[in-house]
């Protein structure tokens, strides 16, 4: 366990929190207008190991070797000039700390968004220490300005990493249907009809990323992933970007606890652990693993089957029913992978210098 304190003064800022794995939806923008919750969990902490945030310099600006040092292989619009290693906390572990007022409105749309550089001070000292983000479309967190903290040891136990068999006996699987918010709902919270049900925010940007390591892994040949919420996720996407014909590929799910897969399955989706970031190493190490974040997994690997509600009459003599309400309505739309997530992701992997692949980036407005 940890404890974030200020660098000018040494004021604790934080509540003791253990260290997990960064999200992949962690610089997600969702929609327009839309109330986003928490991004960590509380007690937690994570910490991007990349440059985010302000100043950013635009690709003409950037030589192809200093791309390629930052494990950047293919054009983007900017690359941020900001200091890697921020930490982000959920805002309700923050302590000593305090709005700055010229900053707190920069750039925002209906909240704070944190482009104008920190917007949270020390209480102590008035050092600038964080960046407050509570703005439509982005998930409420504070981010840690990383030279203006440090790390010291809290008391109680370290967070031991679970083992992945832990992990299948308590780990919680993330459901890829939920209710979303707009923002100044008349209805308020609690309130839901079936048009504000859509695919989860986590579900789209871990497809994201999972998508681009499938192209990767395909070599330019058509992919074949298994049916059912899998084949929901990135099956029409692979196709729309892959060429049609023989000598496909085919992907299936792997992982703890899981049958070792039958037949000609050569691509893996397989889980990354939530505290570490260790991806589950196959048996089979001629097969690529593609990394999805644990809780999808899961769910993919173990879907819960929403609870059955009579159409009409009761229930049978001595049963007792617990679901009040009936299942989770489905998103009216087809599934749709993060494009934002799969172009950040693709960029990074040393295969997109492949023209083949390179041709599907460039072509991706379209």
């Amino acid at each position: 366990m940890f404890v974030f304190v200020c660098a000018g003064c040494g004021a604790e800022l934080t509540a003791p929190l253990a260290q997990v794995v960064l999200p992949v939806h962690a610089h997600q923008k969702y929609g327009n207008g839309i109330q986003l919750p928490v991004l960590m969990e509380s007690g937690t902490f994570a910490v991007d190991s990349e440059p985010w945030g302000p100043p950013w310099r635009p690709w003409e600006e950037i030589h192809p070797d200093e791309a390629v040092a930052r494990g950047v292989y293919a054009p983007v619009y900017a690359l941020s000039d900001g200091a890697p290693g921020a930490i982000v906390i959920a805002p309700g572990d923050a302590r000593g700390t305090v709005l700055i007022p010229e900053n707190r409105g920069g750039g925002y749309c209906c909240g704070l968004d944190g482009a104008d550089g920190p917007n949270m001070a020390c209480l102590q000292c008035a050092l600038p220490v964080a960046s407050r983000i509570d703005d439509c479309s982005l998930w409420q967190a504070i981010w840690l300005v990383p030279n203006a903290v440090r790390r010291i040891p809290a008391d109680g136990a370290d967070a031991v990493p679970r083992s992945w068999a832990e992990l299948m006996t308590e780990g919680k699987g993330t459901p890829p249907f939920e209710p979303i918010a707009t923002w100044g709902s008349r209805l308020g919270a609690g309130h839901w009809s079936h048009h504000v049900w859509t695919w989860s925010p986590q579900w789209e940007a871990a497809a994201g990323l999972a998508l681009a390591h499938l192209l990767a892994a395909s070599q330019g040949r058509p992919v074949i992933v298994p049916d059912g919420l899998v084949g929901d996720m990135f099956q029409r996407a692979l196709d729309a970007m892959l060429p049609t014909g023989p000598q496909a590929r085919h992907a299936a799910l792997a992982g703890p606890g899981q049958p070792t897969p039958v037949g000609d399955a050569d691509i893996l989706l397989v889980p990354s652990h939530p505290q570490t970031g260790e991806v589950w190493a196959p048996t089979d190490p001629a097969a690529y693993p593609v990394p999805l974040p644990f809780g999808i997994w899961l769910w993919l690997a173990s879907p819960k089957p929403d609870l059955p509600v009579p159409t009409s009459g009761g229930l049978p003599d001595g049963v007792l029913r617990d679901d009040f309400d009936p299942p989770a309505p489905h998103p009216l739309h087809l599934f749709r992978a993060d494009p934002e997530t799969f172009r950040s992701t693709l960029v990074r992997l040393p295969a997109v210098r492949s023209p083949w692949l390179r041709e599907i980036l460039d072509s991706l407005t379209r």
